[in-house]
């Protein structure tokens, strides 16, 4: 039998070969918790890949090498929080940064270390394969610091109520029965009479305030229980931290009312004021002081003329995307990033899943929470969220609703248009004219006509 051939092995190809350098200047770096792997070209440095410690010293030792090789621009992980020091020192150097998602740079399969990685990363940042995440201005940054700070405050008090009723639960003191939320006015006052020893449930009831529908009757009978001292005291416990957490929620609106004042001004609430709102009083856990002009004086809009967004939506929202909004080219590309549009997933030309892509973003939450306030909204939005509410659901309607409330606070913030809401039968009134419209199209096909009956309109 005749010999056979070996097969040449085929040759290794070089998958960037055909592709230009981007960035000529470019490193790598692979964040841990621990220490960082840095990468600078080959011809940089005779030993091009370097391992430094995470400490502050040794950042800067990273910065020196980095402008010792004449690096430009450095891409790196957003691995957890252990990149926000080194994002910032690099920054102040006056490195270009990328902040890469590490979801888009996974190597190929096989064996894996950090030094490959770091390689990895700046070979791809070399060749212009990379996309930086977005990170607002350092000012922006601050107010955001302090916004989510606030919002853990606030978590934290609300656990403080939870075991202040629990507590009441136990000993069979049904005030949550008779008053909608017993860390309100009357509510706080009944619990820290009990507190201090107060044991008669009609000079409890007295308490309540004018606004409270219940009887004092009502109240006092929801308040006859088992006062057993060691619940006492556990109520007690809730009830002191409960008013810690408030006090740090004051200090926390000074901050942010404080570092507010140093934005400059967008717009002159003097010569272009607000419009009063419906309500002078503060809803829920609102700042204290004048929220609403400090945004409007800084963004040059009033996001909370929108219906559903109120003013502690539209601090979250602004201190997650700022005040720049050219970082996006369109509105399309904003509610992509928020996650809020169809990722449709082609292959062989046809789309196989249609679905949002799973965002993690606060401002995106927020917009969601938005969108499901308004169904008993009797304006345009809350007619149009019940109509896809109805036909697609509450949880798809919820995203496209939250969509359309990103374009128009991408309009507001870049274009400066002011939201005016034409009601909800102006809605209803051009809905009902584009369903006749698209009904005569469709019995013009089958040469058919459709009258309108006047008399039932």
């Amino acid at each position: 039998m005749p010999k056979q051939r070996r097969k040449k092995p085929k040759s290794k190809t070089n998958p960037f070969s055909s592709l230009p350098p981007m960035n000529l200047n470019a490193a790598g770096i692979d964040i841990g918790s621990r220490e960082h792997y840095v990468a600078v070209p080959q011809d940089r440095d005779p030993e091009p890949v370097r391992t430094f410690k995470a400490f502050t010293g040794d950042l800067y030792c990273l910065a020196d090498w980095l402008e010792s090789c004449k690096i430009d621009t450095v891409a790196m992980e957003s691995t957890g929080v252990y990149w926000i020091p080194l994002y910032q020192i690099l920054e102040n150097r006056g490195f270009k940064v990328f902040l890469v998602n590490a979801q888009k740079i996974k190597n190929v399969p096989g064996r894996k270390s950090d030094v490959m990685d770091c390689q990895w990363i700046q070979k791809l940042h070399t060749f212009g394969l990379l996309n930086s995440s977005f990170r607002p201005t350092d000012e922006i940054c601050v107010l955001r610091n302090y916004l989510r700070q606030r919002d853990n405050l606030i978590s934290s008090a609300s656990a403080c109520i939870q075991h202040m009723q629990k507590a009441l639960t136990e000993m069979n003191i049904k005030l949550a029965n008779v008053i909608s939320d017993i860390s309100g006015q009357t509510g706080l006052a009944i619990i820290r009479a009990i507190i201090a020893g107060e044991r008669d449930p009609y000079k409890l009831a007295a308490m309540r305030d004018f606004r409270i529908k219940a009887s004092i009757e009502t109240i006092a009978k929801s308040l006859q229980g088992n006062w057993r001292q060691e619940l006492i005291f556990n109520l007690g416990q809730a009830l002191a931290l409960y008013d810690i957490y408030q006090s740090k929620i004051s200090e926390c609106d000074l901050q942010i009312r404080d570092h507010l004042g140093t934005f400059p001004n967008n717009v002159d609430p003097m010569e272009k004021p607000l419009t009063p709102r419906k309500s002078k009083r503060p809803k829920g856990n609102a700042p204290k002081f004048d929220l609403r002009d400090e945004l409007y004086r800084i963004s040059g809009a009033d996001l909370t003329s929108i219906d559903g967004i109120d003013v502690l939506t539209a601090s979250v929202v602004i201190s997650e995307i700022g005040l720049d909004m050219s970082r996006w080219r369109t509105e399309k590309a904003f509610s992509s990033w928020l996650g809020l549009c169809p990722d449709n997933r082609i292959t062989g030309g046809k789309v196989i899943k249609r679905s949002s892509r799973k965002v993690i973003n606060r401002a995106t939450h927020a917009l969601r929470m938005a969108a499901s306030t308004l169904l008993r909204s009797n304006t345009a939005l809350g007619a149009n969220y019940r109509r896809l509410r109805t036909r697609l659901g509450a949880p798809k309607a919820i995203t496209a609703m939250a969509h359309k409330l990103a374009r128009l606070v991408y309009r507001m913030l870049k274009y400066g248009h002011h939201y005016v809401d034409k009601g909800m039968e102006h809605y209803e009134q051009k809905f009902r004219e584009q369903r006749v419209k698209y009904l005569k199209k469709q019995a013009k096909l089958f040469n058919l006509q459709i009258i309108e009956n006047t008399e039932l309109t």
